[in-house]
């Protein structure tokens, strides 16, 4: 197998993997909730009284739809057996990649530090802990950010073979390369 079947292979993959992942994340906060009794009064907790867990619903939706579309880019390129890029697309490609890998890891940063007031409180401000009353819906958000961060750092790996692409057709005399 050539090399650059080999990194068509691979970015697929990860492509793939990075969809699932950011999927599960989604479905695994977007859908959790805990409804506790206190005394006489109800209360739930779901993932929309914390505006930054919305952030990172709507952060990993995004990224797994512009995944997909890329795996049929992907897809297309693969079975064509060569897929010709320019610099223009290979920059698009690129630059979505870079905003994909920063949004996701930056949501991905924001809840886990909501996630970690949850867990121990915040002393100093008087925050006191929710995830002694709320345990399973913590759980439930912890993997969903595990299968996030999974995801952020795929989106990493691939950047960094979005960016192999780019820079190695400026390498050559021609504007486009089949890969």
């Amino acid at each position: 197998m050539s090399p650059e079947r080999r990194l068509r292979v691979t970015e697929l993959g990860l492509r793939i993997a990075v969809f699932g992942l950011g999927l599960a994340a989604s479905a695994l906060v977007g859908s959790d909730s805990q409804v506790r009794k206190f005394f006489s009064m109800e209360k739930k907790a779901k993932f929309t009284d914390m505006k930054v867990l919305v952030f990172f619903v709507v952060a990993n939706a995004v990224a797994a739809g512009y995944n997909l579309l890329q795996i049929v880019r992907c897809l297309l390129g693969t079975m064509k057996g060569s897929f010709v890029f320019n610099k223009g697309f290979a920059l698009i490609i690129f630059s979505c990649d870079q905003v994909v890998a920063y949004v996701t890891l930056s949501a991905a940063a924001a809840a886990m530090q909501s996630g970690m007031v949850g867990q121990f409180g915040q002393p100093e401000l008087q925050w006191m802990k929710i995830c002694n009353m709320y345990r399973s819906f913590c759980t439930q958000v912890g993997e969903g950010l595990g299968s996030a961060l999974m995801a952020s750092f795929g989106m990493i790996i691939i950047s960094c073979i979005s960016s192999f692409n780019l820079f190695r057709l400026f390498g050559s005399k021609k504007s486009s390369v089949s890969l």
